[in-house]
């Protein structure tokens, strides 16, 4: 199974797994807003920063869970 085939399944059969993909959208949509503004405050620097972290963390979880079923697939 390759990685997007993984991904596929996983979102249509795994409720956290879908969780995680929807929040990391929600908050690459908030990053792209912030970073299309004209000017950026310090509270907008603040929240990319944030905002970037928390796409990272997100994205690590989705990998766990990618890596896990890949290997329970494998055995």
């Amino acid at each position: 199974m390759t990685g997007q085939e993984i991904r596929q399944s996983l979102l249509a059969a795994d409720p956290e797994f879908r969780r995680l993909v929807e929040e990391h959208s929600r908050c690459e949509l908030q990053l792209d807003q912030i970073l299309h503004s004209v000017y950026l405050s310090s509270e907008d620097l603040i929240q990319e920063s944030l905002l970037k972290k928390r796409k990272l963390r997100l994205k690590d979880q989705m990998e766990q869970i990618i890596s896990d079923h890949r290997h329970w697939v494998e055995h």
